[in-house]
């Protein structure tokens, strides 16, 4: 027992000191081949994962994400969808809660192939030289809200859908507009979802809004870091079933500063991860746990990511002295 302490130390030591953008970036990038690539070697693990691996990656996918297959079921007619189909309805969301519990909003940080596009245009405008644009604090606010509308209206539709209000033409609204449903499949040579469907109105307003937002994803990732997350209703339904998920992230008031480090390196410019000193657990609706916050911060135990509730990631001076030549680049 004496010795197990000494190793469990040593290896949270290891962890604490590691390279974290060149850490973050490898693992980001193994996920992204994975779930763009993963199916050509046969990986298939469900259609129920809590990030965008789109279901239009027909033969690259590993996986599907999990509100393609939510809309197609709520889209049922109501006699069947209130009926026994219900009852799949609310299988499918445990198996999605089931594995959103394990990583929490990690998977927006680490995993989502969308994010990690997001990040790698980032990358592209630092290199160039052009300086991000960032939101005023009203603009903020007003923007937390639209992934909870986006949130509401995929339900809604597809429910609305079901009850013969709307036009199948519509289904699977969300996905129709989802910039994945084209950018994901490009990565595998698949330009087929580039089209907009003159069959019927409804079907030419949906799909030529999808390449209006495709193209607003890649103009808005590269002035604005994580643009779409803001909007993202996978963020919003990740956020609602938070509080029982395993990974958390947390803040010891008491030993912050207010230096301001972890808002600098905060690519969803959350304020109150650097301002709240009372909120133990910090986590808000924008945040997506990419825990770059806790490798910039040089204070002591004052931010940390736990899994199950042990300490895995802490900050730490000597972390930050190691990791500061090669952090996040500040103010830009």
């Amino acid at each position: 027992m004496n010795s197990t302490k000494p190793r469990l130390q040593a290896l949270r030591d290891a962890v604490n000191h590691v390279q974290f953008n060149r850490f973050r970036f490898w693992f980001q990038f193994a996920a992204f081949v994975l779930f763009v690539y993963g199916g050509y070697i046969s990986i298939n693990l469900g259609s129920h994962m809590p990030f965008f691996s789109c279901g239009y990656n027909q033969e690259g996918r590993a996986g599907v994400c999990y509100l393609l297959p939510l809309q197609h079921q709520l889209g049922q007619p109501w006699p069947r969808l209130f009926g026994m189909a219900g009852i799949a309805v609310l299988t499918g969301f445990l198996m999605f809660a089931l594995w959103f519990i394990v990583l929490n909003k990690g998977w927006c940080g680490f995993v989502c192939p969308l994010g990690t596009l997001q990040d790698w245009l980032t990358a592209l405008r630092r290199r160039i030289g052009i300086r991000y644009s960032t939101y005023s604090q009203g603009q903020f606010a007003q923007l937390t809200r639209v992934k909870y509308l986006l949130l509401a209206l995929l339900v809604l539709i597809p429910l609305g859908i079901g009850g013969g209000l709307f036009s199948h033409n519509m289904s699977p609204p969300f996905c129709l507009i989802c910039p994945a449903r084209m950018i994901l499949p490009m990565f595998t040579g698949d330009f087929s979802q580039f089209t907009v469907d003159f069959s019927s109105k409804t079907s030419m307003i949906m799909t030529a809004t999808g390449v209006s937002v495709m193209s607003l994803f890649l103009v808005g990732s590269f002035v604005k870091k994580r643009f779409f997350c803001f909007f993202c209703p996978m963020s919003a339904l990740h956020y609602l079933l938070s509080k029982p998920a395993l990974l958390k992230l947390k803040k010891d008031g008491s030993k912050c500063t207010r230096c301001g480090d972890c808002y600098n390196v905060c690519d969803m410019e959350i304020k109150e991860i650097a301002d709240d000193v009372r909120t133990a657990n910090i986590m808000t609706d924008d945040c997506t746990l990419c825990l770059k916050c806790v490798a910039s911060c040089p204070e002591k135990g004052a931010l940390q990511a736990s899994f199950a509730g042990i300490p895995i990631f802490v900050s730490t001076e000597e972390g930050f002295i190691k990791r500061m030549g090669k952090g996040a680049h500040h103010g830009k």
